[in-house]
């Protein structure tokens, strides 16, 4: 042994690894909990030292792909801290090792990270990896505070210049086998599995829920189907990886390479024996034999590294408790504080020094005057009144009446306003001072139905006061139980602090405590300690005693009123206070009625409908199968992947997902469909099964049975872009594409035979957005003289008369038109039109040629995010663009086209709700009986009265022109039919 570089700990004897010279341990107070999800951890005891009889075990971590993989875990929600730095990847990579310390109680345990120079495997092969982008710069910007961690846990951080972190673990983790200490890996990449012995396994921690898992010689063993564990390399040099660009056989994947090493024993004795091979997997083995030969060394992961690292440096150590808590403050990991450190623990401190950067001076408050030190009621003066007798409503409402702005709140029996009882309102108008109101909260039934209608009807006058401003969080929800509870219209203002904040910063959360934490320096009272935790044993509102119900209530209407205080100066120095007070704010009493109203359901036609797409999903099915030559589960990705890449071989290097397995996403398909028939029908087919069980099975169980209509949700927050979101049930991704989708829109029916369905579309908007912002005199023109813009761009990218553009030609340049607004590629057009890549970058030059302001606003537009952060819409709306400056090619060139899209699409979106609230206007301005009732994308659906036809209709083309003032025209298209699809 002691011949091996850098041999572990010579000395080392493992009966006496835990004696009394070993440091105490400090186990964490945790238990596993998906990074996905708010942590919530039991608390454990802390023994005083390490067991002397305790054996050895030691736990090596792969830093980096454990960090890589907590980070995309929550790339479609990243968690930020209120500075702005992204903390997704220290956040995942905490959770793991405390979770490591608390199940397993390592007696030893380190963290590897790859080199930053040059490998063996570079000098051998300089293709390795080369094709991987740089790390993206959220990713990049964590890891000195992953340093911070690991040092204020005192958990070693080892790196070896020129070997990367598996062949360091694999150095280290052979080295103690050999002394018999029990090595866990932890990591979830599949290369460790060739080092696995009966000492040395590998820990794979749990995601998503999803418990963790060990893997040992017999698992290994079952999962690649082997005798041997070395033979894992065996495969994994066949298959070659595209993630590392090693480059394997081609036309070999993981079940061939199975089957082969299996049959075969070894890439060598394979080698050696390629005549007993046939057709075209003989052929490509033997022209690729040096190939399989590199690729087998560069998986192969190395057991001599000179690393140096003594046993004892690895002992599990208390941690720096002063330092961990500082970097949760700075971290702002509030709920893991309160677990280890206690509850006193928050990171108000560091929020409130955050804001004062940004606002360049103290955060003040007439009752949470120190901001800098987290308070919460009881430290508080405050006078909050239940005001439950006649005497005191008539008081109160006399009071409301004279305030101009009024903080409210409700309190109900369930998050549902269509079947929610409410119990009580808050109401506040000064801070530190407020009301509630009882509205029954002793009452059940239709009794407490009735009782909270009468009480909310007394303060009708004040919501239907156009003079008084409504403030309050999320106020779609409380005016929602308003409107089905006692058929208010809020009438006056509004201001919710929920849209206020997402505008201000759309990509931090939302939720009043924590702008409540974050302006105030003010914890309120959790819903959890009136409820209990959440699920089903949770508690009702009307189970909790009236008194804390009271309080908890006008706290949140006095807390949103301040938190409104400190938000109205930082909207306006940001400059999206336009987009705040003009369209989303209005915006909510206007999605409230749409969604009262709803849309009725074709029940009986939906139910034909489903029968007549089993009828053609089992045909497609059988042709599927008769393709492939036997039965398959189509549904599954990995059986579908061996179908078309194995057996068939459609393509000769098919891509590849993040967990190795073939890529048969819908893109993917697409772009194969020429190639194989049965590509086309395993389309179809999953067109119709999604059809089938997404909308036309599930839409029915939808419709409310009071009202018999569906009842949709649309959300203002869900996109970065301002389009609006649809939910229970989502009727925004109804497809309309293929004949089976437009099908659905047919089930879309009016009330009854007084009404018919009205459809006003905008037409092109986003080009004639394009052509407004970039300001291009040629793209103007076209839409001012009424021209078809595809023919017209046609004529310019082909170079003839418009007479002269036929068919083909006016389709590519509809592809380049709405492509180049979402910044295509000449590689991405030849993919979408299927042509050759000199002719997809001919079209693209000719149209930045003859539209020289299109490219002149997409730089301008680019450098402004580059300098700015950021890009804005017409009405101010911003989305920051944080990989602009990236070093990533890949990520800044995405950040790239997100900067020259987001405007149009923004703008776009903001038009639309402009429209929405300008025909709702003019609707309830003329008492009409036509209702709006879905918008969709650029289009909003009316249940439209006919005998108002020729009035509404004039009246609402031009509210959905008169949006902003644009030199471009707008132009809306409007049909009518007996349903959706009809009148679109």
């Amino acid at each position: 042994m002691a011949d091996k570089p850098g041999y572990l700990f010579p000395d080392f004897d493992a009966d006496d690894s835990a004696g009394d010279s070993a440091p105490p341990a400090n186990p964490s107070p945790v238990a596993q909990e998906s990074i996905e999800e708010t942590v919530a951890y039991e608390v454990a005891a802390k023994p005083s030292s390490v067991s002397n009889n305790k054996p050895t075990k030691l736990f090596l971590l792969d830093g980096m792909a454990l960090l890589y993989r907590a980070h995309f875990a929550l790339v479609r929600a990243p968690r930020f801290a209120s500075s702005g730095l992204c903390t997704s990847g220290v956040f995942g990579l905490t959770n793991t090792v405390l979770d490591i310390l608390n199940r397993e109680s390592p007696t030893h345990i380190a963290v590897c990270f790859d080199t930053e120079h040059e490998t063996e495997r570079h000098r051998i092969f300089p293709e390795y990896k080369a094709q991987r982008d740089q790390m993206p710069e959220d990713l990049r910007s964590q890891r000195p505070w992953v340093d911070r961690l690991l040092e204020a846990m005192h958990i070693p951080a080892i790196r070896c210049p020129g070997y990367e972190a598996d062949d360091v673990i694999g150095t280290m983790a052979h080295q103690a086998a050999d002394l018999g200490i029990e090595t866990f890996m932890v990591t979830p990449d599949k290369d460790y599995d060739q080092l696995v012995t009966d000492k040395i396994k590998i820990y794979k921690p749990g995601r998503k829920g999803n418990e963790i898992e060990i893997l040992g010689v017999p698992e290994v063993l079952a999962k690649w189907e082997i005798d041997r564990v070395d033979q894992v390399i065996d495969i994994l040099g066949l298959m070659g990886d595209s993630s590392d660009n090693i480059p394997g056989v081609s036309g070999i994947g993981p079940k061939t390479a199975q089957k082969l090493i299996a049959e075969f024993g070894s890439i060598e004795n394979l080698l050696a024996n390629t005549d007993k091979l046939k057709g075209k997997q003989r052929e490509r083995l033997e022209e690729s034999v040096e190939a399989a030969r590199l690729s087998k060394k560069l998986v192969t992961i190395q057991l001599d590294v000179p690393h140096g690292i003594d046993l004892a440096s690895l002992v599990r150590q208390e941690w720096d408790e002063e330092k961990l808590s500082q970097l949760f403050e700075e971290l702002e990991f509030d709920t893991l504080g309160k677990k280890l450190f206690g509850s006193k623990f928050s990171s108000a401190n560091n929020r409130a020094k955050v804001i004062r950067e940004k606002r360049e001076s103290e955060i003040q408050s007439s009752l949470f005057n120190e901001p800098v030190k987290e308070k919460t009621i009881v430290d508080c003066v405050h006078d909050y009144q239940i005001v439950s007798t006649p005497a005191q409503r008539k008081d109160l409402l006399a009071k409301l009446k004279q305030q101009k702005q009024i903080g409210f709140d409700t309190e109900t029996t369930g998050l549902d306003p269509r079947t929610a009882t409410p119990i009580g309102m808050s109401f506040c108008f000064q801070a530190g001072q407020a009301y509630y109101v009882d509205c029954g909260h002793h009452l059940d039934g239709e009794t407490a139905d009735d009782w909270a209608r009468a009480i909310i009807e007394e303060f009708r006058p004040i919501f239907e006061d156009e003079s008084i401003e409504i403030i309050g969080h999320n106020l779609k929800y409380d005016f929602s139980v308003l409107k089905w509870r006692a058929g208010i219209d809020v009438r006056g203002k509004v201001f919710d602090t929920m849209l206020a904040h997402s505008m201000k910063e759309p990509e931090m959360r939302h939720g009043l405590d924590y702008l409540a934490q974050l302006y105030l320096g003010y914890k309120p009272i959790a819903t959890e300690t009136l409820l209990g935790p959440k699920g089903k044993d949770q508690k009702n509102m009307r189970d909790v005693p009236l008194a804390d119900v009271a309080q908890y209530a006008c706290e949140d209407a006095d807390v949103t009123w301040q938190v409104a205080a400190v938000l109205r100066p930082d909207i306006e120095s940001q400059g999206v206070a336009q987009v705040c007070y003009e369209v989303e704010c209005p915006l909510v009493t206007v999605l409230i009625d749409m969604e009262y109203e709803g849309v009725r359901l074709d029940v009986d036609a939906l139910e034909k409908y489903s029968k007549v797409l089993e009828v053609e999903i089992e045909d497609l099915q059988a042709q599927i199968f008769s393709q492939a030559g036997h039965e398959f589960n189509i549904d599954s990705p990995k059986q579908l992947g061996v179908v078309l890449y194995e057996e068939l071989q459609v393509e000769g290097k098919p891509k590849k997902t993040s967990t190795g397995q073939y890529s048969t996403r819908e893109a993917e398909l697409e772009r194969l469909a020429p190639r194989h028939e049965i590509i086309q029908l395993i389309l179809e087919y999953r067109n119709a099964r999604k059809l089938k069980t997404v909308y036309v099975d599930t839409l029915p169980l939808a419709v409310n049975p009071k009202t018999g209509h569906v009842h949709t949700n649309y959300s203002q927050t869900w996109t970065a872009t301002g389009r609006m979101q649809s939910n229970d049930p989502n009727l925004q991704t109804i497809p309309i594409r293929k004949e089976r989708g437009r099908d659905i829109r047919a089930a879309f029916v009016p009330r009854n035979d007084d009404y018919e369905i009205l459809s006003a579309d905008y037409s092109q908007i986003e080009l004639r957005l394009m052509a407004e912002l970039s300001g291009d005199q040629a793209m103007r023109d076209a839409f001012i003289n009424g021209e078809d813009i595809h023919t017209v761009t046609a004529s310019k990218v082909y170079k003839v008369d418009a007479d002269e553009v036929t068919r083909e030609m006016r389709s590519k340049a509809k592809m380049v038109n709405f492509g180049i607004i979402y910044g295509i590629s000449s590689f991405g057009l030849q993919q979408r039109l299927n042509i050759p890549r000199a002719e997809a970058k001919e079209l693209i030059d000719n149209y930045f040629e003859k539209y020289p302001g299109v490219q002149t606003y997409i730089e301008k537009t680019i450098a402004f995010a580059k300098e700015n952060g950021y890009v804005s819409t017409l009405t101010g709306r911003r989305r920051y663009i944080r990989d602009i400056n990236s070093r990533s090619r890949v990520a800044s060139s995405t950040a790239e086209r997100l900067a020259m899209n987001s405007p149009i699409q923004g703008t776009a979106a903001d038009i639309l709700k402009l429209a929405m609230i300008n025909v709702h206007r003019e609707l309830t301005r003329g008492n009409f009986k036509t209702k709006m009732i879905l918008t969709v994308h650029d289009e909003i659906v009316f249940d439209m009265y006919r005998a108002e036809a020729s009035k509404v209709m004039p009246l609402i083309e031009q509210a959905m022109k008169k949006t902003l003032p644009l030199q471009v025209p707008i132009v809306v298209e409007m049909g009518t039919g007996k349903n959706w699809l009809e009148a679109h």
